[in-house]
């Protein structure tokens, strides 16, 4: 597999459901051995088995859309402890900065990435920090 957009949610930002600006949005540290994404079907964080979800991280701070290119300040997974994890899955944690979090069921899975530097990682109790890429598409371009 390669980083991609899930097929919903690039139908989500088109309808204007999802807002990379206002909407808060985390990234889970993911063991693919227990999810087999399908970018074609997978809506939901629920599609993602919690078996699977190694980490997660806080909101991603920053957020920029310019030129159609998503980019966020870096993150970290503190105290990461748990299976190898060979991906990455950015989802919609919340409507609003701040907002309540959505039901697993309602919450939009966002971009998928399993080829970036140092993926897979190995947790060792310690901390895992995601560098984004840098130009020209940063996380994701539209």
């Amino acid at each position: 597999m390669a980083n991609a957009l899930y097929d919903k949610a690039r139908e989500s930002f088109l309808a204007g459901d999802l807002d990379w600006n206002t909407h808060e949005f985390r990234v889970i540290l993911v063991d693919t051995l227990d999810y087999a994404v399908n970018l074609a079907t997978d809506q939901f964080l629920s599609a993602v088995p919690a078996a699977a979800r190694v980490a997660t991280s806080a909101a991603l701070g920053s957020t920029t859309v310019t030129a159609g290119v998503a980019d966020a300040a870096d993150i970290t997974f503190t105290a990461v402890s748990g299976d190898p994890s060979e991906a990455l899955v950015i989802y919609q944690h919340a409507l609003t900065v701040g907002g309540a979090a959505l039901a697993e069921t309602s919450a939009r899975l966002v971009a998928y990435i399993d080829s970036a530097t140092g993926l897979p990682v190995t947790p060792n109790g310690g901390d895992i920090t995601v560098a984004w890429g840098g130009s020209p598409n940063f996380i994701f371009k539209l």
